[in-house]
């Protein structure tokens, strides 16, 4: 299973081919199960151009599965939590919905497919945010 973050979907909808495009491109020829986060979800709609694309860009995750945070108010805590692991370590997260979104996946214990290195420096510090970049061969 695999979380795809906002930079590697905005990157596909947009025919931008770069090395996480074609990894997600693998992915899906290849059926392996992904979703999104709501996070994801919302920014990609939040990027809609005008009421007709926002339209077809529901209508396309319609048919996505979406990964939720599980625990509430204690899912946050957690989200925070990673933030302080992450700047004691000497990494700072620039963005409140990456932490989220990584705090998605480890909740989820899916795989993270991005293209922000916010993500892979995160990673470097806190072991249970897997990410995925393998290319099917």
């Amino acid at each position: 299973m695999i979380l795809v973050d906002t930079s590697v979907i905005i990157d596909f909808l947009r025919n931008r081919q770069n090395a996480k495009v074609e990894v997600f491109d693998d992915v899906m020829e290849s059926k392996i199960p992904w979703g999104i986060s709501e996070f994801v979800y919302q920014e990609v709609l939040q990027g809609a151009r005008d009421e007709k694309e926002f339209g077809k860009l529901r209508e396309y995750f319609d048919t996505v599965p979406v990964y939720f945070l599980k625990y509430g108010k204690v899912s946050f805590e957690r989200a925070a939590m990673l933030n302080l692991r992450c700047r004691s370590a000497g990494v700072t997260v620039r963005s409140t919905v990456d932490l989220l979104i990584a705090e998605t996946a480890i909740e989820n214990e899916v795989f993270l497919l991005h293209n922000d290195s916010d993500f892979t420096y995160m990673a470097g510090v806190l072991s249970e945010l897997r990410l995925y970049k393998e290319r099917i061969t």
